[in-house]
């Protein structure tokens, strides 16, 4: 599943290319990937425009000119493919990227009077396309529960201590992968962060030295926006917005780098499991914190 960077990366892609482009038709063959009426569809998206896109967490809101936004997740295959007077693919990166469309995995295509058409393909059908009045997005169950956006000006320190306060007795590569603590963040970003401040992924939040927390805190601001400017990690199943990899993944420290060396001390980076995620990590520079400090 893409993560912040890789999601904020296909907004931007987004946006230079479908922006003001009047819809004129859209077709879907699975309710469950396009869970709109007809009579919704009819009236609040055909014969409008996007007017902006925007992101919060993993979710992309594509809004529209009726005061209705297309809220998209791509879950773990789903991919939005442009083509028109330019050709771009982000998401899952088989044939569907730059083969015939619509294919097989094609569950919406959305076509534009100024010529070109959005397509959602998903091969799995985990991801959705649901149509909503813009004010009641963030009515949505799931989005009222997602927590603060790590590269906002307001998300401080002390808002970063309070949320991690609500997972203070599980690990905190757990509390890093809820999206309740933190929105956007998944395993690549969690790990290098963790990394980054010298945490081992299996310290408990609450033994963990408030100092060490603030350097994470910067840790994680601070990946997060290098990867956006490197246009994303891939992860194996993700390319950015012009369906080319990102290439963050080129300067991680130690996600996927089991066996290869430490850059700070040289010993083997390993590989863990923890929160059910691999992990990895360097056990000679990442303390583990399991009891309160005094």
């Amino acid at each position: 599943m893409p993560e912040l960077p890789e999601v904020e990366t296909v907004r931007m892609g987004l946006s230079r290319l479908i922006i003001g482009k009047n819809i004129i038709s859209v077709d879907f063959d699975t309710q469950k990937s396009f869970p709109n009426s007809q009579d919704d569809v009819d009236n609040f998206l055909l014969n409008t425009s996007f007017t902006s896109i925007r992101r919060r967490g993993k979710v992309l809101m594509l809004d529209v000119s009726s005061g209705y936004s297309l809220m998209v997740h791509l879950k773990m295959t789903g991919q939005l493919v442009y083509r028109g007077e330019e050709a771009f693919g982000a998401g899952h990166p088989n044939e569907s990227l730059v083969g015939i469309l619509p294919d097989k995995s094609t569950r919406v295509a959305i076509t534009f009077a100024q010529g070109g058409t959005l397509y959602f393909n998903d091969q799995r059908k985990f991801g959705w396309m649901k149509l909503l009045p813009t004010a009641m997005i963030f009515d949505e169950p799931f989005m009222m529960k997602l927590g603060p956006e790590p590269l906002t000006d307001s998300f401080t320190f002390s808002q970063f201590l309070a949320q991690l306060k609500k997972r203070q007795n599980t690990t905190i590569k757990a509390a890093l992968l809820d999206q309740t603590v933190l929105a956007g963040i998944g395993n690549i970003y969690a790990d290098e962060s963790l990394y980054a401040a010298k945490i081992h992924p299996e310290s408990i939040v609450k033994c963990i030295p408030k100092q060490k927390l603030k350097l994470l805190y910067t840790a994680i601001k601070d990946i997060l926006q290098f990867s956006i400017e490197k246009g994303g990690a891939t992860d194996r199943n993700y390319v950015n917005a012009e369906g080319k990899k990102g290439s963050y993944i080129d300067f991680a420290k130690v996600f996927r780098k089991e066996h290869t060396p430490c850059p700070n001390c040289g010993r083997a980076i390993i590989k863990l499991r923890v929160a059910g995620r691999g992990t990895h990590i360097c056990s000679h520079c990442q303390k583990l914190y399991r009891e309160v400090m005094k």
